[in-house]
Order: structure tokens, then C-alpha cells, then sequence
């Protein structure tokens, strides 16, 4: 199998290290499946992705809705046969907040898509990177137990304790799991949570996300 003839899932894949890794991989001659709820920067995505010579599908779905979920992995069996890399790059981030004024919808919302959809991938894309010997890549963000991340830092801490569970449990048959740490990268996520910041000092996600490629391909 030759890079060319390999698929990649990139869950949240609209903008940020999602994109990036898009864009890097297609580059690569991989064949992008790029799923985020943002047609228009799906749109550009792919707009960027087919001038460099690559090529995408896109699929304007929300990961959190288990029937929209179900008819892509359906989709994808049928016609690819599987994936060879999963990226799970969708999150949703919090507004900061004391631990005591923490917004039930918010939490609520924090809790649906970091954990309670995560859980509901891992399931149906396990088969799909197991016909293909694949890796699933989750990134990991150490926040958890920092004032005003609550929120944020207890179901990011959750979605990679599970994701460490499933790297346990699969060492023998796969998928592999993999686990990354990225550096600060000026991604519109961190630019909520410290506005001030100088971005200019942070690291540009797309050399972020050869460095992580480069370390787990």
C-alpha cells in the first residue's frame, strides 16, 4: 500500500491543528475525510487541499449525533474498506470559569462532545482502522485541576482517559492508539482562553502537525 491509496479521518477538521494535519496528509498523497460542522471552512479546506494537488471529501456533520456518525462509518466500509488514521481533533471548549459558577449548558455540552460522542466514535471507528491496520490519534491538553478550566479540563482529562484505556486494551490487536501532547499553537481555541496572549511566540499548528506526523508515521 503506497501513501496515495491510504485514508485519513480528521474529526474537526474545519480549522487549527485539525486542518493543518488535513492539509499535511493530503500533501502526502493521503485521501482526506474531513469532518467538522462548518461547511464554509470545509469548503476552504478543501479549496486549499486541491490547489496543493490533494484531494478530500467533506462531510459537514456534527460528531455528536450517533445517526449522522452510524451513516458515515456505513459510508466508509463501503467504500474504502477502512481507515488507515483516525484524528479526533473536535472539542468544544468551555467559556473559563470558577469551578462554583460553572454553566450548566456549557458543561453539559462540554460533557456531550468530549466524552459522550468520543465514546460513541471509538466504537464504530474501531472496525474501520482495524481492517486497515490503522492508528487513532487523540492530542492531549494538560489543563485538568487549573483554575477556570472545570469545565474544559475535567472532560478533555475524561476523553484521554478513556483514549488510554483503549491504547491498554488494544496493544495485542490494534487499532493503535496514539496519544499526542502539541506544543501551544495559535489556534482560535486558545486565543478565547488568553486573549492577550502574544501569538506571535506560539507554534504555527501546521509545523505542529508535521512534528506529530512525523513522530507517529
Amino acid at each position: 500500500m503506497t501513501e496515495h491509496d491510504k485514508i485519513a479521518l480528521i474529526t474537526g477538521a474545519s480549522r487549527g491543528l485539525g486542518a493543518a494535519l488535513a492539509e499535511t496528509l493530503a500533501g502526502r498523497g493521503w485521501h482526506i475525510l474531513a469532518v467538522a460542522r462548518t461547511t464554509g471552512a470545509l469548503e476552504e479546506l478543501d479549496d486549499r487541499i486541491r490547489k496543493a494537488g490533494g484531494s478530500a471529501t467533506l462531510a459537514p456533520m456534527d460528531v455528536g449525533r450517533p445517526e449522522a456518525m452510524v451513516q458515515m462509518v456505513q459510508a466508509v466500509m463501503s467504500r474504502w474498506g477502512g481507515l488507515d488514521l483516525w484524528a479526533h481533533c473536535a472539542i468544544h471548549a468551555a467559556p473559563l470559569s470558577p469551578a462554583g459558577h460553572v454553566d450548566g449548558k456549557d458543561f453539559q455540552k462540554s460533557v456531550d462532545l468530549n466524552l459522550v460522542a468520543t465514546r460513541g466514535l471509538i466504537g464504530l471507528i474501531e472496525p474501520l482502522l482495524r481492517a486497515r491496520n490503522g492508528t487513532a490519534l487523540f492530542f492531549d491538553d494538560r489543563r485538568a485541576g487549573q483554575k477556570f478550566f472545570g469545565s474544559y479540563g475535567a472532560t478533555k482529562a475524561g476523553q484521554i482517559a478513556l483514549a488510554r484505556s483503549w491504547q491498554a486494551e488494544n496493544e495485542t490487536l490494534g487499532p493503535r492508539v496514539v496519544i499526542a501532547e502539541p506544543a501551544p499553537m495559535p489556534t482560535a481555541t486558545r486565543a478565547r482562553f488568553f486573549p492577550g496572549e502574544d501569538r506571535a511566540r506560539l507554534i504555527p499548528c501546521q509545523a505542529e502537525a508535521a512534528r506529530i506526523l512525523a513522530e507517529i508515521l
